[in-house]
């Protein structure tokens, strides 16, 4: 028996789901003084740029009083977890400030250690399951027409000569080739 849409709705009902589980991995991890007056919204959105990840999760926080910030993900909703939320989500600090309806960057800009260096082999995510090869040329990428403080922490030179950035340091968009010899740490700095 053939019933259309079913699997759509299927689909719809998981990624519901998934949302509400990330609505709920957040709410856990709030300061009990904003916990009451937080509202978590979790949404994809797709990326059109090819450079990016195909689609990203984005959190948003609102607080009654009035403020708001925003955090994201570059991951799908299904591929989320609590470990992910943890390590992405914004400190005590900064959440006080958007309760109170104050700027406040998230995340920070100052460079954190990256899992590569110049000259690494490595695997990028081109689509929903797709990886192409390439090799790491540059840190902390930025295009002029980014926001103030935007980073990606990879521009990577792909096997098929096209220039890509990395728009996170995690495994799900990019990780070492394991068929590559990599090279040493002196051959990395020789650049």
């Amino acid at each position: 028996m053939f019933l259309p849409g079913r699997n759509a709705d299927q689909e719809k009902q998981q990624k519901q789901k998934n949302f509400k589980n990330i609505e709920k991995w957040c709410e856990a991890l709030l300061p009990e003084n904003v916990k009451s007056e937080c509202t978590v919204s979790v949404q994809e959105i797709q990326c059109g740029d090819p450079n990016c990840a195909p689609i990203d999760t984005a959190i948003s926080l609102i607080f009654q009083s009035g403020g708001q910030g925003l955090f994201g993900l570059p991951m799908e909703a299904k591929d989320v977890t609590p470990e992910e939320i943890q390590e992405n989500f914004p400190t005590a600090d900064v959440l006080e400030k958007w309760y109170r309806g104050e700027e406040a960057e998230w995340p920070p800009h100052e460079p954190i250690e990256l899992r590569f260096a110049i000259g690494s082999f490595v695997l990028c995510r081109v689509g929903p399951t797709d990886w192409a090869a390439g090799q790491v040329h540059q840190l902390w990428y930025r295009e002029p027409n980014w926001p103030n403080g935007s980073y990606a922490p990879y521009k990577v030179k792909l096997e098929d000569g096209r220039d890509i950035y990395a728009p996170a340091d995690m495994d799900q968009v990019i990780r070492l080739d394991p068929n590559k010899e990599q090279p040493t740490p002196q051959q990395q700095q020789q650049g």
